[in-house]
């Protein structure tokens, strides 16, 4: 089993309720034991990120750039990231060199750091069309590296599908048709902040790709999980709602251990209190409920620790709610944030 791990949880507003109170920033505690402590406090965060070959060093996305600590989130100080209030919603460490980190932002930009996220610079604007217009500036909530070509980089877009760069971010193609495309049949037809029925399969939450199967990029959406086996030329529904009741898809991630096996986040809605942590041992092709909690909001993110299998931690959106499992789904602990927060948007675990 591993020590010395922390669970980490970033929290931040949300679009609709700008008078809520609580406390925003990044909380962690350790995995064994302890209390939570609120290591940042400055700034709303979207994201945190442990870089997977030092633990030491977690990366915050907030709503002013990029933050770091190098204490294993002890403390956080603003990196020499070039724009002032610009939101950070992901994080990628290139598998061929770890001091090269991506990161993904709202308004849709990608950023990239060359010296292990000290100072980072803004590559070429994506240039995205715009094919839904929101309330919200469009976000780049994941991004995912090819495992065997790894200039080749997927984004998802929350309300503006996903994106696909074969030159490590330089430029950038839109994969966003075949899911405009799926949008044409009734049941996969959402609109709630736009004036089209394809928002909801351009309402892209988290990307993967299972390195038992490369060539397929899997995107967890509003309307369920979607599977693309031609580099995002064309979408296939992965039905998940023949598994679970609740479809709403705002997190799919891969395990870091365990061989073709994927979990993901299935709530109502995004301002939801039900939903479920689902497990495929066999890439997605079937799932079953993990979870053993009555969550009482929209479940936003999953933690997997980078070296137990057996740890597994998730976070809802209201209430501070985080659940986790140290022995493989057996049991559950509820761990909630102290406190008065807003709401979650992620939890990780290193």
């Amino acid at each position: 089993m591993a020590d010395q791990s922390n669970i980490y949880v970033g929290v931040a507003g949300y679009f609709g309720k700008p008078d809520h109170p609580g406390r925003v920033g990044v909380f962690r505690r350790g995995t064994r034991n302890g209390d939570w402590q609120h290591v940042l406090g400055a700034v709303q965060t979207f994201t945190v990120f442990v870089h997977p070959d030092d633990p030491g060093t977690v990366f915050a996305g907030t709503n002013d750039g990029v933050w770091r600590s190098t204490d294993a989130g002890a403390t956080f100080r603003r990196t020499h990231f070039p724009d002032a209030k610009k939101e950070v919603w992901s994080f990628l460490v290139d598998s061929r060199d770890r001091r090269r980190i991506f990161a993904g932002a709202s308004p849709i930009d990608v950023y990239r750091s060359d010296d292990g996220g000290e100072s980072w610079h803004k590559l070429p604007n994506p240039g995205m069309a715009t094919h839904c217009k929101g309330p919200f500036a469009s976000r780049v909530m994941r991004l995912a590296q090819h495992p065997k070509r790894p200039d080749e980089i997927y984004a998802a877009l929350e309300i503006n599908g996903v994106m696909r760069s074969t030159d490590l971010g330089e430029t950038w193609s839109d994969c966003s048709a075949g899911l405009i495309k799926l949008a044409e049949q009734p049941h996969l037809q959402s609109k709630i902040v736009s004036d089209t029925t394809a928002e909801g399969m351009l309402d892209s939450h988290a990307v993967t790709i299972n390195p038992a199967d490369p060539d397929a990029v899997i995107a967890a959406m509003r309307m369920g999980l979607f599977r693309s086996a031609d580099q995002g030329r064309t979408w296939q529904d992965m039905q998940v709602g023949r598994f679970s009741p609740t479809t709403y898809g705002r997190d799919v991630k891969v395990s870091p251990i365990e061989p073709n096996t994927l979990y993901s986040a299935l709530s109502v809605a995004a301002s939801s209190h039900d939903g479920g942590l689902y497990r495929s041992e066999d890439g997605g092709q079937s799932w079953k409920r993990f979870d053993k909690v009555q969550v009482h909001g929209t479940i936003m993110s999953i933690g997997l620790h980078p070296r137990d299998a057996a740890q597994v931690y998730m976070g809802a959106r209201y209430d501070g709610e985080v659940f986790g499992t140290q022995d493989a789904g057996q049991s559950w602990q509820a761990m909630p944030l102290p406190g008065e927060v807003q709401h979650i948007y992620s939890v990780t675990c290193g």
